[in-house]
């Protein structure tokens, strides 16, 4: 393969997202007008191999950008894989319908959307098929499920993923299991797979290697995990927790 070839072939499943040309928003309209989608529609987003993480606070854009992207990419919006939908209350924005994924050629096309707060239904979905073998998910506890959804579906060698989208899997997850949580996304990575991540979560963040953007009113921007607000935010609380409380109680 030529030069130009091998640079747009270069392995990652998700080279780029940008909006078609002829999108049809309203930059004035939610989403558009979240300043970090304004930003996405305008400039478009690369996504680096490996993982990217989406910090910001709530109503950032950051959810809604990880949805987006996902339903761009062919993935079911309330969670799930490409080999199947499923859906009970359609609440996800339009986002994705404006959104093109530049892909790469030679990359795995499996994908995976975890939504925290409609996996619920997904497990619902997955125990009304004749023979699943995740019919036992509603039995587990919620964190629990989650942890057995990362080894038998994100990490499991069967399900080597192009792209894997997280919206905030911390909701589940207690401070042992978040740090299974990195070990896991580091062997996931490390077989090709790249992962979109929202989250408030500054243990997942510090996952080495990790490419972290920050979304807020400034819109979108590259920062590090010794940077983040909810680093700084979290080491002052558990430094002097009753700071906080002299203005809140």
């Amino acid at each position: 393969m030529n030069e130009r070839g091998d640079r747009l072939d270069d392995g990652r499943p998700v080279r780029r997202v940008r909006a078609y040309a002829d999108a049809a928003y309203d930059p004035d309209v939610w989403p558009a007008n979240i300043p970090a989608v304004a930003q996405l529609l305008r400039t478009g987003l690369e996504l680096a191999q490996g993982v990217t993480f989406l910090v910001g606070e709530n109503g950032s854009g950051k959810s809604t950008i990880v949805e987006g992207i996902a339903t761009a990419y062919g993935l079911p919006p309330e969670g799930g894989s490409n080999q199947g939908s499923h859906s009970t209350r359609p609440s996800e924005s339009p986002l994705g319908e404006w959104l093109m994924v530049e892909r790469s050629p030679s990359a795995p096309r499996w994908g995976f959307f975890l939504r925290a707060e409609t996996m619920h239904g997904y497990y619902s979905y997955l125990e009304a098929l004749p023979g699943s073998p995740d019919r036992h998910l509603h039995s587990l506890s919620h964190g629990e499920s989650f942890n057995d959804l990362l080894v038998n579906k994100l990490n499991h060698p069967q399900y080597v993923a192009g792209l894997v989208c997280l919206d905030e899997p911390e909701a589940a997850l207690s401070f042992e299991s978040s740090l299974r949580w990195l070990a896991n996304l580091n062997e996931i990575v490390d077989r090709g797979t790249q992962v979109l991540c929202a989250t408030h979560s500054p243990i997942l963040a510090a996952l080495p290697g990790a490419r972290i953007l920050e979304v807020g009113e400034w819109g979108i921007r590259k920062t590090t995990w010794e940077r983040l607000g909810i680093v700084q935010h979290w080491r002052s609380f558990l430094d002097a927790p009753g700071r906080y409380f002299r203005h809140l109680l």
